[in-house]
């Protein structure tokens, strides 16, 4: 079997606003929260810049995982826009997801935090991102996740 040939496309740091987080309340899929993301900065070997702003559509299951839906706006440091969407699932034992529930900062190995990117440009400079397939792994830390992603292929 062959190995998963990946690369490191970029780490990126959210700044979450939680006090704005505004609840839709319990729906059949869950309960729906949408998070705003109010800033970060992104950073790799062809790209880095800034998280102009976003929000993540969240949904916390009945059987305990919580699914992210997120879509940012991504502005380069040579001035590109590029759209990012990330959609994934934040997964620990069901004590974790109680104190993280309530605000609680989870150790590293308490929790698994995984998604899958796409991205979106129309500057010829950064349309290869268009093609790329992406995954990613995160940390949770007080103001926001950090995400390391990782181009596929």
């Amino acid at each position: 079997m062959a190995d998963l040939k990946h690369t490191h496309l970029l780490t990126m740091e959210l700044t979450v606003d939680y006090a704005g987080i505004k609840s839709i309340g319990k729906t059949p899929a869950g309960l729906r929260r949408i998070a705003p993301v109010t800033g970060g900065a992104f950073s790799g070997e062809r790209l880095r810049g800034k998280v102009q702003g976003g929000a993540d559509w969240v949904i916390n299951r009945p059987d305990g995982v919580m699914v992210i839906d997120v879509r940012l706006t991504l502005e380069t440091d040579d001035g590109a826009l590029i759209y990012l969407t990330y959609q994934g699932r934040f997964l620990a034992e069901p004590d974790a997801m109680r104190r993280f529930g309530k605000g609680e900062q989870l150790e590293p190995h308490e929790f698994s935090l995984a998604m899958i990117a796409r991205f979106e440009c129309g500057d010829e400079r950064y349309a290869w991102l268009n093609n790329a397939v992406v995954v990613g792994t995160g940390e949770q830390t007080p103001t926001g996740p950090i995400y390391t992603l990782f181009e596929v292929g």
